[in-house]
């Protein structure tokens, strides 16, 4: 789907093994940048890279023209066909230095983050060529370039991307929407992070991993909308643990999720190990 001259993004759907029996549906945006070079923005799930070269080939671009992937965190559906994407382009990979190790060494992530069906979702380590930083301005071609915004809270090295020709903002996983899978690391930090895109600037567009594109119009309450919803899931969580008897961390996990309203599909690991990081930041607070 083509959002400006310059930007098309893909919508790669995949699967993941939450239990032997249960299979959540989930899907994450590739964001392809066009110039005289082509630039990724994630590079999705292992075996995507059918999925980008096919829709570059279809809008009469050459895939071997990949000049860089610029990833917005190191998880397993944004770092997933680096691997092979960088081994046919020979494209640097762009990552905040905190995660430079989670993409260079996937057995590490993997277990310092035991996430479901890891190794279907993830090709291999591959080796970053660049680390980004707050407020560095990265130079594509032309006219185009991309300023670099540190965003963490979903991850601790999640950065989001500004187009400032095309005024498109590439948030990645930043921003926590109401009625999606709450998956963080740092809920405080997911609100800072918000706050801090919202006073962006002519911003015409957000993209984000998670969603469809939206329109200027229409950027302010989705930001607004997350942080509503983070200050939801920290007083739901806050409840639940004036409590004296507090729950094991999978029934607690359940019960939050109740809660919410969210689908009981979302009591997994996942969401577990991100309500777990907020008792962990209430009792140091």
């Amino acid at each position: 789907m083509q959002i400006t001259k310059n930007i098309h993004a893909l919508k790669i759907p995949f699967k993941v093994k939450i239990s032997p029996t249960i299979t959540a549906d989930r899907f994450v945006y590739v964001y392809i940048i066009t110039g005289k070079k082509i630039w990724l923005i994630d590079s999705g799930v292992a075996g995507s890279k059918k999925n980008i070269f096919d829709y570059i080939e279809s809008i009469k671009k050459n895939p071997k023209d990949i000049e860089s992937i610029f990833l917005t965190h190191s998880h397993p559906d944004h770092i997933g066909a680096a691997k092979s994407i960088k081994e046919y382009c020979n494209c640097k990979i762009y990552i905040h230095p905190s995660e430079k190790n989670w993409v260079e060494d996937v057995n590490l992530q993997y277990s310092q983050r035991p996430v479901p069906g890891f190794n279907e979702l993830v090709e291999g380590s591959v080796k970053v060529d660049n680390v980004v930083n707050d407020g560095d301005i990265i130079k594509l071609d032309g006219n185009l370039s991309l300023k670099v915004f540190h965003t963490p809270g979903h991850s601790n090295g999640s950065v989001s991307y500004l187009l400032e020709k095309d005024g498109a903002l590439f948030c990645g996983d930043a921003i926590l929407s109401s009625g999606q899978m709450p998956i963080f690391d740092d809920l405080a930090r997911c609100i800072d992070s918000v706050k801090k895109l919202s006073d962006i600037s002519n911003v015409d567009i957000l993209l984000s991993a998670w969603d469809i594109p939206y329109e200027a119009n229409h950027i302010q309450k989705i930001m607004s909308d997350s942080i509503n919803f983070s200050k939801k899931i920290d007083e739901t969580i806050r409840k639940f643990t004036e409590k004296e008897n507090q729950s094991a961390p999978m029934e607690f996990c359940k019960q939050i999720i109740s809660e919410l309203n969210l689908p009981v599909q979302m009591a997994n690991p996942l969401t577990s190990r991100s309500f777990q990081s907020v008792l962990k930041q209430n009792d140091k607070s």
